[in-house]
């Protein structure tokens, strides 16, 4: 668990006074410096969705990092004092807030000047609640909101369009390419958004039943319905009545597919379809790319996202 606030903050506070010479946020770098010799712009995110959008149009006018290691659970992230300096060298900070607690304890001690909070801009809408799955398993989740935008490609185009935008008042000098790259990948995201709508245009199974709560967005964009077997939180345990209610719906509704996941242990997925007969599918939720998912860039494992969905779904 994350450290309490005080204790956070004293300890980050100390590390600024004594590690000085400490380098900038820790995580895989993909973006290369400047060209000619200028000093290229810092910016940290925290985890891979803010990463690749930022990287994408920042090109090579940026070092691009993520507070998220590959392979590391976004939610449970931690903040060592080090990479709090590194926070506060950095020209800019990309994050959500509401989705890392530890991210969320470091702003007290950034200044906001150089911080973009991505949830005003994400139209984050959906609650566990709004889950009749999640609402019955009494986890505590119930009424957290959803913050996995991304899987719906629209409003990832609204947070990439804020990040091109707030980069190019970082750096104006390179704000036309900032445009322009921003565009190009608004486009592909509209470009996958139409294939999305095509390929789940007509699904026999509109029930999406998934190990936990990550794809509401993307069900409500395409007309599906999600029925979680936790809540928005991972981590969560469903009750025994609620992993009995999702068995009765898996059945009743002619469900034939349950969907797991690549960075959360399968083992309620595997329940249900023992229980029911059911197959499992992996439906990633994108929250980090490894040597698991089936592609190595967002837009790769959200076309195999869809393959994967029009084959459980039916709508072939």
């Amino acid at each position: 668990m994350p450290p309490p606030r005080a204790a956070f903050a004293a300890l980050a506070l100390v590390a600024v006074a004594t590690l000085a010479s400490c380098t900038g946020a820790s995580g895989p770098t993909a973006s290369s410096g400047a060209s000619g010799g200028a000093r290229a712009l810092s910016v940290a995110t925290a985890f891979y969705p803010l990463q690749f959008a930022t990287q994408q149009i920042a090109g090579p006018h940026a070092l691009v990092t993520s507070l998220t290691r590959p392979g590391a659970e976004p939610h449970d992230v931690e903040l060592s004092a080090k990479e709090v300096v590194g926070l506060r060298k950095a020209d800019l900070l990309v994050y959500e807030s509401g989705f890392q607690p530890a991210v969320d304890q470091a702003m007290d001690l950034l200044d906001a000047s150089k911080v973009l909070d991505v949830t005003p801009l994400a139209d984050l809408t959906l609650t566990g609640a709004q889950d009749d799955q999640a609402h019955a398993a009494g986890d505590g989740h119930a009424h957290a909101v959803d913050p996995h935008f991304w899987l719906d490609p629209e409003r990832y185009a609204t947070v990439a369009e804020a990040i091109g935008e707030r980069l190019s008042r970082e750096d104006p000098a390179h704000a036309a390419d900032y445009t322009a790259r921003t565009r190009a990948f608004v486009d592909r995201l509209d470009a996958l958004d139409a294939q999305f709508r095509a390929g789940l245009a007509h699904c026999r199974i509109p029930d999406l039943v998934t190990s936990h709560a990550a794809f509401g967005y993307l069900a409500q964009r395409y007309g599906l319905t999600q029925h979680g077997i936790t809540g928005i939180s991972p981590e969560a345990e469903p009750s025994a009545a609620a992993l009995a209610a999702i068995a009765d719906l898996v059945k009743a509704h002619g469900v034939t597919t349950v969907y797991q996941e690549t960075l959360v242990e399968p083992h309620f997925a595997d329940v249900i379809a023992t229980e029911t007969g059911a197959v499992v599918a992996t439906l990633d939720p994108l929250e980090g790319i490894t040597k698991a998912s089936a592609g190595t860039d967002y837009f790769e494992v959200m076309r195999a996202n869809l393959a994967t969905l029009e084959k459980g779904q039916q709508c072939r």
